[in-house]
């Protein structure tokens, strides 16, 4: 590990030197498609901007104007509305990663994930998104975000969302951080259960308030999304469902998350869970300071014929985001704190991220971090990039 560290260093710096920030010549499918940077979207690869945030809750329209009539066909029929181009992107990791195991020291990751998206509209309030993960840690792990988006219903602030997406998408979006260390606590499954706030199948309804209040729902069949058995992709008769409220007061945002479902396995036993707690975002000037808390109860995990097996697991983030130049900013450094705490040992999680991250170009981000694991009292570096064209 000590051995290795200059090496990794010098990588990260000899790239953050050579390479000019300039406007990529290859850039994503909504950026070809409008003509436009990436920067009008992106702070930095992936994270997104407000404008961002509201383009992609419009069904990938823009939200402060008319589409651009050559992005489509005239078909002379006003009941189509058919993309002259149909939008399809990739985004590239790679990384190096050093850690002290038993095994390997020093691993390549590259690539750490390949994926091919695809979005856009299908009709005036209709729109899709979807993409497929060609390789992930090795393995064709399939398709993750896939859903439709039907905006504004009755020219209202009314959306719904059907297909699959991250049950933690209303709270903080895994795929946006800028950091290669995970929030943990939305991956999380006790004993045997299959529920957890990452990917599973459903529908969302959203409703947006002018004064600032979002309010969300959930129902989800509760078992992620691995593949149909029996040509059905639930387990059992029961949906699980989410309640999530968010209200912004100027540069804070405050909200409240409550899930609650119960899994059954093939022998009959249930298992009900239930998660709740607070979140908060503080962003001012050049500062994003981002805080989670969850709780979750499992009466029946392991899906046994006792009912004295009940788990109870306490966790969360605290994300601090420092960009020097705001929103235009070439640098980004990131602090991130993650814990877990249950019945027992065998969940505890605890770690302390540093990230620094450098925009090469508006596609294409250098970082390198370094994660303090608490638990196993070992660091764990990694250096890499994050690309998509």
């Amino acid at each position: 590990m000590k051995k290795l560290l200059p090496i990794l260093v010098a990588i990260a710096v000899l790239i953050s030197l050579h390479y000019p920030t300039q406007e990529a010549e290859a850039i994503p499918a909504f950026a070809r498609k409008y003509k436009i940077s990436c920067s009008t979207c992106h702070v930095s690869i992936p994270k997104l901007k407000e404008y961002g945030e509201d383009f992609a809750g419009n069904g990938f329209v823009l939200p402060d104007g008319e589409e651009p009539r050559r992005s489509f066909i005239d078909t002379g029929d006003d009941a189509l509305i058919l993309q002259r181009e149909l939008p399809i992107a990739v985004r590239f990791d790679a990384f190096l990663q050093a850690e002290d195991r038993e095994t390997a020291k020093s691993d390549f990751q590259t690539p750490y994930g390949i994926k091919l998206l695809s979005g856009g509209q299908i009709s005036k309030s209709i729109s899709y998104y979807f993409y497929f993960y060609l390789g992930e840690r090795g393995e064709v792990a399939g398709l993750e975000d896939a859903y439709v988006h039907f905006n504004n219903l009755a020219k209202s602030n009314f959306d719904i969302m059907l297909g699959q997406f991250q049950v933690s998408d209303p709270l903080f979006k895994r795929e946006l951080r800028l950091t290669f260390e995970d929030y943990k606590i939305y991956t999380v499954e006790p004993g045997n259960s299959e529920a957890n706030l990452s990917y599973d199948r459903g529908v969302m309804l959203t409703y947006g308030f002018d004064f600032g209040l979002d309010l969300i729902g959930e129902v989800l069949n509760g078992n992620g999304i691995g593949p149909a058995e029996d040509r059905l992709f639930d387990f059992d008769s029961n949906k699980n469902f989410v309640l999530r409220a968010s209200q912004s007061f100027g540069p804070v945002r405050i909200g409240a998350f409550g899930y609650f479902g119960e899994e059954k396995n093939e022998a009959g036993y249930k298992n009900s869970i239930r998660y709740y707690g607070p979140d908060a975002t503080v962003a001012i000037k050049n500062w994003e300071l981002n805080v989670q808390f969850l709780h979750r109860r499992d009466d029946n995990p392991l899906f046994m014929a006792s009912d004295e097996l009940e788990t109870t697991l306490d966790g969360g983030l605290a994300e601090l985001i420092f960009a020097p130049r705001g929103d235009r900013s070439l640098w980004f450094f990131t602090a991130l704190y993650n814990r877990i705490a249950g019945t027992g040992s065998a969940f505890d999680y605890e770690t302390l991220t540093f990230s620094a991250s450098r925009l090469v170009a508006r596609n294409f981000r250098i970082l390198g971090e370094v994660t303090q694991d608490f638990i196993t009292d070992k660091p764990r570096l990694t250096v890499g990039v994050v690309s998509a064209f």
